[in-house]
């Protein structure tokens, strides 16, 4: 069939129409989109200026285990590489690095977080707490005893992340049943495969609160 043919059954070519539809859709999203922005709704817009860092290192500040350390960093470093290389604080491991193995956890404000996946920059103002806050003066706290008492470690690099995952559960509820417990560190991986000592530990944790040190 000739294009003259078929356009004088359909009344329209196929270029005419793809031309129509065209001018009509950027007709309608001139009708319908938002008006410019004008006087006070334009300066609701603009966004507030943000602080530039780096690229070379930047001093910060972190409150760590009840003291204050300062170091010079680049923005990029995150809270683990900030902890274990510039501030000697080795008790979040490196093991996955990529937040899912859990034993990097710490706690910032009292919540249980991976260090790996935070920047060190973030956490500046915030109160820091790793597996070295668990021992004052050689006392133990209730949580890494009990993983002493039960055995519950084999080469120890989990660790840490265990118990700090379960001490914040144990101050946000002090009276936490070992289901709680467990499911607390559900995102810490031990991959010796010391689950059952763990439970024991954990058992022995929740019914006695555990938010005490023994020794």
């Amino acid at each position: 069939m000739s294009t003259q043919d078929h356009q004088s059954r359909s009344g329209l070519s196929r270029r005419q129409f793809l031309k129509g539809t065209g001018v009509s859709a950027a007709a309608t999203a001139l009708a319908t989109g938002p008006l410019l922005p004008t006087g006070e709704a334009a300066a609701a817009t603009q966004q507030a200026p943000v602080a530039g860092y780096g690229p070379g290192p930047v001093k910060c500040e972190l409150m760590v285990n009840g003291a204050k350390v300062s170091t010079n960093i680049e923005p990029r470093v995150t809270l683990l590489d900030a902890l274990r290389n510039y501030i000697d604080v080795t008790g979040p491991k490196r093991v996955c690095d990529r937040g899912t193995c859990g034993a990097c956890t710490v706690l910032l404000d009292g919540k249980p977080i991976y260090a790996c996946t935070c920047f060190a920059l973030e956490a500046v103002g915030k109160k820091i707490e790793t597996a070295e806050s668990l021992s004052v003066n050689g006392n133990l706290h209730a949580v890494p005893a009990a993983f002493v008492k039960y055995d519950a470690q084999q080469c120890g690099f989990c660790t840490p992340g265990f118990v700090m995952a379960i001490k914040a559960a144990l101050d946000k509820n002090p009276d936490a049943t070992p289901e709680q417990l467990e499911s607390a560190c559900a995102g810490n991986i031990c991959r010796c495969g010391t689950y059952q000592q763990m439970r024991e530990a954990i058992r022995s944790l929740a019914p006695a609160g555990a938010g005490r040190k023994e020794g």
